[in-house]
């Protein structure tokens, strides 16, 4: 579908319009698309994809070019917060009756939640890479030494972890049955550090101007401030972890499977695509910084991962580099109701209908997770058919949540 909502579309000196590509979004959400409409640094138009809702800082499922600049809040403090996916030779037929077992193996094997790994050695070899980075990010900005609990231990060993929230592992199944490892996750305690450390350094920054904005959370550095070089160090490498992050933790998860189920092989089809970050990148004429903020990149046949809820479909994409969107589309369903309102709403027993089939947490400590308290993922597909085509239709059988 073409985008749904124009905001601004006779723009007035000092706005872009903001090219919306659904119906279904809350009044908070577009108030917040308003305002960062209004920055001088925002080149043509902001996108909002299918998923959007209100966030902090920026709102989440938009798409922000910006010359000479980046919004640190933009990005936000799950720095590089993406999805990784890899397909196996095994087919559904070959998986047990109970799953409980494998579920509790990976439970046990990726730390979850706030746990971390015990032995700061226990990723060393990826480690190996972000040592040096994370050497001079500790260096320059001593603050972020304050800010984690035993610092360089943490960052370690928190590589190949999944923490909570909305991150999870799942294993799926697709349309022809064969089984998918698909995981959720970023750059942990270290990637909310920088988030924050960069977010208080721009307001301070922006001091003299900060007045001038629609919403202090919107204070950005331009390119050639004293802190833009250190920024977009921190924040490369902060994606870089993320990355590292995933793909450890799907050795870890494929060890599980291989010690549980028959022998088997891994397909070409490997994905480990970032939904929360800043790259530079062309669009309409300009180099600018692009800030996806729960939105993946969707060039022209470039393959994505866009996830359901707990108990809904998720689908793996082909990009088709439509420019309107600056070659992205939706990370997600995204939420339509705040964690606190859906604790209040629903029960156990609807987390347990929600949830059939599946084989994962029906406690209540995943409540705010619950399948209704996000957008309908089928809409969300329906509503950017113009930005990717679906290659693939997953339906979980196991999630693992912190």
């Amino acid at each position: 579908m073409p985008v749904k909502m124009v905001l601004n579309a006779k723009a007035s000196p000092g706005t872009v319009p903001v090219k919306i590509y659904t119906n279904e979004i809350e009044h908070a959400a577009l108030e917040q698309l308003k305002n960062i409409a209004q920055l001088p640094i925002v080149h043509s138009h902001v996108a909002a994809m299918p998923d959007v809702h209100l966030g902090k800082g920026a709102t989440v499922g938009s798409v922000i070019p910006t010359v000479g600049a980046i919004i640190p809040a933009a990005v936000g403090v799950d720095i590089g917060c993406g999805m990784n996916a890899v397909r196996t030779s095994l087919q559904a037929n070959q998986l047990p009756d109970s799953l409980k077992s494998i579920r509790s193996a990976i439970e046990a094997r990726v730390p979850v939640g706030f746990a971390r790994h015990k032995m700061i050695n226990a990723r060393e070899s990826a480690c190996k890479g972000l040592a040096p980075g994370a050497d001079r990010l500790f260096e320059k900005h001593p603050a972020l030494l304050k800010m984690l609990r035993d610092p360089q231990r943490t960052w370690v060993t928190q590589v190949g972890t999944l923490g909570g929230g909305n991150h999870f592992i799942e294993i799926c199944l697709d349309e022809s049955d064969q089984v998918w490892v698909m995981l959720h996750s970023g750059s942990r305690g270290i990637g909310n550090a920088i988030g924050q450390h960069f977010i208080k350094l721009a307001r301070k920054d922006m001091a003299g101007h900060i007045h001038n904005l629609p919403d202090r959370d919107l204070a950005y550095f331009n390119e050639g401030s004293q802190h833009f070089d250190d920024y977009v160090e921190a924040v490369n490498w902060g994606q870089e972890y993320a990355r590292v992050n995933r793909q450890e933790m799907m050795k870890l998860v494929i060890g599980c499977l291989q010690e549980h189920l028959p022998p088997f092989t891994l397909t070409s089809e490997a994905i480990n695509c970032h939904h929360n970050y800043v790259v530079r990148e062309a669009h309409f004429g300009r180099d600018v910084f692009v800030t996806r903020k729960g939105a993946i990149s969707a060039q022209r046949e470039q393959l994505g991962i866009i996830p359901g809820s707990m108990g809904a479909r998720s689908y793996i994409v082909r990009g088709k580099g439509n420019s309107e969107s600056f070659c992205s589309c939706a990370h997600g369903a995204g939420r339509k109701m705040s964690r606190t309102a859906a604790r209040k709403r629903f029960t156990r027993r609807d987390l347990e209908e929600q949830t059939r089939g599946v084989d994962c947490r029906k406690d209540s400590g995943v409540l705010d997770e619950i399948p209704a308290a996000y957008k309908d993922i089928d809409r969300v597909m329906e509503n950017q058919s113009d930005l990717v085509d679906v290659v693939h239709t997953l339906r979980q059988v196991i999630c693992v949540k912190g």
